[in-house]
């Protein structure tokens, strides 16, 4: 049975219960990314708290093998299992009104939290397998990216911090743990740069799928996948070189764009021995 007809069947246990408002595959799974090692990724939303027998009802039904099984923290219920084939299940379960609240906080106050954006994210990309009125409320909610959202990701990520002014000098020392940590930070932020520019949510909070997510991006420097592979492949001092470009070409793109405005904010303190403009 291929994931995707195992993640329909194993959905089909949650729906036969009142409480449970929609399902929606996420993950690999709904993006079409999904390869040997994926697993099905489930979201599930109740109208009312679940009970324990609620959560442990389907896993039984699919005669799981349980792994965790986690109390509410943060908004979330979790759960992972092992279906008999060796296939992994994550559960994710939420308060439908969770979700709103959610999307309220990235849509309207601006939360450039990553991991609430990866809920927006998810109910965007996710197929909807339960709850298509629920699941298609919430996906015309997330469907338009605000544009002051946009603003705040591009202006928060173009600081690149203390540390990124003393990379060569980290680099001469041989400090490679600190200096590979900086190379790390000032790609995470080029990524949320592009993320803003592109008004696209951040899908994974490590930036997982980055050579697809760039696909789906209309602006970012030429081939940049293939740039930032060669980066982790490359010499220190090669890796450094070919990230202050790149920092170069992101810069670059928000000079030409709507906001060209926030590169003249601060610039001094912003950009001061940071040499990513010429």
């Amino acid at each position: 049975m291929s994931l995707n007809k195992k993640a329909v069947n194993n959905a089909s246990f949650y729906q036969e219960n009142a409480n449970v408002e929609a399902v929606i595959l996420a993950g690999s799974l709904s993006r079409n990314l999904d390869d040997q090692h994926s697993d099905i990724e489930l979201h599930v939303l109740w109208k009312e708290p679940p009970s324990d027998y609620d959560r442990m009802d389907p896993v039984k039904r699919g005669e799981g093998i349980l792994h965790t099984f986690y109390p509410y923290e943060d908004g979330e219920w979790s759960e992972t299992y092992h279906d008999q084939s060796g296939v992994k299940f994550e559960i994710s379960s939420f308060l439908t009104t969770t979700i709103s609240e959610v999307i309220h906080d990235v849509k309207k106050k601006l939360d450039v939290s990553y991991e609430k954006q990866c809920l927006l994210a998810a109910v965007q990309d996710g197929v909807v397998l339960h709850g298509h009125h629920v699941g298609d409320i919430l996906k015309q909610e997330v469907d338009v990216y605000p544009d002051a959202l946009a603003e705040k990701m591009i202006k928060i990520h173009l600081d690149f911090g203390s540390p990124w002014r003393s990379r060569r000098v980290l680099c001469e020392r041989e400090d490679w743990l600190m200096f590979y940590s900086v190379i790390c930070r000032v790609h995470q932020n080029l990524f949320g740069i592009l993320h803003g520019l592109n008004r696209m949510y951040v899908k994974h909070p490590s930036f997982q799928w980055m050579k697809e997510t760039l696909k789906q991006m209309d602006v970012h420097p030429e081939r940049m996948s293939e740039r930032l592979t060669h980066i982790f492949h490359a010499s220190p001092a090669q890796a450094l070189q070919e990230t202050e470009q790149l920092v170069k070409e992101v810069v670059r793109l928000v000079e030409v764009s709507d906001y060209k405005g926030l590169l003249q904010e601060d610039r001094a303190s912003h950009w001061k021995g940071a040499g990513p403009v010429s």
